[in-house]
């Protein structure tokens, strides 16, 4: 049944019971009306008016929910779909269907597309990290050399001058290979997720101050390339977050293996975060978990801390 005769249908039964009533009651209406009559008339009006609108509400509730979901949806949390009424919906089961089947497509694409965006990043990572290596680390190195030959044959008030130019040297030197460690992690191609972790949280703590508790299990299964970059990124900017945003003393983080999936769990004591502040830190998380098919929650109060949880699927290969 479409939508007009669902409507014109609800209408029809409600007049034609006023009209029954009127034709069977006993009741009739006198001229000038009189005072009884009239509160009767106006009565049924108000009975009749609150009928129809009981009706009407109850057969376009799915619009209503279909409404509230357009303007809530979130492409970066899916699996948000309405149900479809039963039978007798029409045209308002169809409209539900459209709308169901296009946020499919949505999710479909927008998954692809992060996931090329993000691997093209991860590439472009990799390139700078492989020249800051390559190029400015040697040049530096070279430098401390000829920095450290000249401060040897110096006499003693250039010597001072040029062992302090060597320390800056030096200290630059390790601020890029620090760069060169975020953009593009070698301990994990080399070592795993785990040494990799315990590297990042390690120099987390060097340098910001903050305390973190590890908590790493060491036997998980292969989650592949992709899925072990997702999750360290993820590990990397919630301590990025923790440090700048949270004012943290403590951070807390496990990884451990769960029923056909990996989940990492970051946990701070900072101030937390509202839920409809999300930044553009946390919209990448969001999209890294969908390149790896993995779930993200993020569950925080202000004043008691945020607690990230990453749910990485298992490939099935390796279950």
């Amino acid at each position: 049944m479409s939508l007009f005769w669902r409507i014109f249908g609800l209408n029809a039964l409600v007049l034609g019971t006023a009209t029954a009533l009127l034709l069977w009651a006993p009741v009739t209406v006198s001229v000038p009306v009189l005072l009884t009559e009239a509160v009767i008339l106006v009565g049924g009006l108000a009975v009749m008016l609150v009928a129809n609108g009981t009706l009407l509400r109850w057969g376009l509730a799915p619009l209503g929910r279909l409404t509230r979901l357009m303007t809530t949806v979130d492409l970066l949390r899916p699996g948000q779909r309405l149900p479809v009424p039963g039978a007798g919906g029409g045209e308002v089961s169809e409209l539900i269907r459209t709308f169901n089947a296009m946020l499919d497509r949505l999710e479909h694409e927008r998954a692809t597309s992060s996931a090329r965006a993000l691997l093209a990043q991860e590439a472009e990572r990799r390139r700078i990290a492989q020249e800051l290596h390559d190029e400015v680390g040697q040049s530096m190195t070279a430098i401390l050399l000829v920095l450290k030959r000249a401060a040897d044959d110096a006499p003693e008030p250039l010597r001072g001058d040029l062992r302090q130019a060597q320390e800056i040297t030096r200290e630059s030197l390790d601020e890029v290979r620090r760069l060169v460690r975020r953009l593009r992690p070698g301990v994990l191609d080399d070592l795993g997720l785990v040494s990799a972790l315990t590297s990042l949280t390690q120099d987390f703590a060097t340098h910001t101050g903050l305390r973190v508790v590890r908590r790493l299990d060491t036997d998980l299964p292969d989650l592949g390339q992709e899925g072990e970059l997702v999750l360290y990124r993820v590990a990397q900017e919630s301590l990025t977050n923790a440090a700048r945003h949270a004012d943290a003393r403590r951070v807390e983080v496990g990884l451990r293996r769960a029923d056909g999936a990996v989940v990492l769990e970051v946990a701070d004591d900072g101030r937390g975060i509202e839920a409809a502040c999300e930044g553009a830190g946390i919209r990448g998380m969001r999209e890294r978990a969908l390149l790896a098919g993995a779930a993200l929650d993020i569950s925080s109060t202000p004043g008691t801390g945020t607690r990230i949880r990453l749910t990485t699927p298992v490939p099935r290969k390796q279950r």
